[in-house]
């Protein structure tokens, strides 16, 4: 590179320079601009916060307290306690000896840890197919039909709670109809058609 060429190179990043100061110095007036300094809108205060944060390292008066994942001092637990009823238990028993690989064990545990889980079972809905009967009595020969469980509406494909879920997931959680329909395909393999969930 000849001494003109080199002299050029270096003009032209001294000017790429002071243009890039001079941006800087606009950004750092625009940084220190909020709503109440300017006609800045609120919302763009939002991204003040993280720098205040750091600020607020240096000068220990002003650190926050740090809030600790979970559930905080004082706060009553809901769930912890368990539930109000168990479907089902399992019994976890150990297999292998950790110590020596041994597959034999006493009979009789020495401690027995017990927690409660809600869990999404593979199919929660499940289809029931009731048998009315009709019977003749023995001592008039009157015909007598049992009563419909209460659980189902005569002639109707849905049980009367999910008939309820669905309206709830439909008037309160907004879920369109094919939503829905998609759901009961999903937890229960049941291919419902719209009319009968309109």
């Amino acid at each position: 590179m000849s001494k003109k060429e080199l002299v050029r190179t270096l003009l032209a990043q001294q000017k790429v320079i002071e243009k890039l100061e001079r941006e800087i110095e606009k950004l750092k007036i625009s940084r220190d601009l909020d709503s109440k300094s300017s006609s800045k809108p609120p919302s763009t205060d939002i991204l003040k916060k993280s720098e205040t944060a750091k600020h607020s390292e240096d000068n220990p008066k002003s650190e926050p307290k740090k809030r600790l994942p979970g559930g905080q001092p004082g706060h009553q637990g809901k769930t912890r306690q368990g539930f109000s009823r168990i479907d089902r238990i399992e019994i976890l028993k150990p297999f292998v000896c950790i110590n020596c690989g041994q597959t034999e064990f006493l009979s009789e545990p020495i401690e027995v840890e017990t927690q409660q889980v809600a869990q999404l079972v593979a199919q929660p809905i499940e289809i029931v197919e009731y048998h009315r009967h009709s019977c003749q009595c023995r001592g008039c020969s009157q015909v007598t039909s049992a009563s419909w469980s209460s659980e189902m509406i005569p002639g109707q494909d849905l049980g009367v709670k999910l008939q309820a879920f669905l309206g709830w997931l439909g008037h309160i959680g907004h879920l369109p109809y094919e939503k829905q329909q998609e759901m009961l395909w999903e937890l229960g393999k049941i291919d419902i058609g719209l009319g009968t969930l309109v």
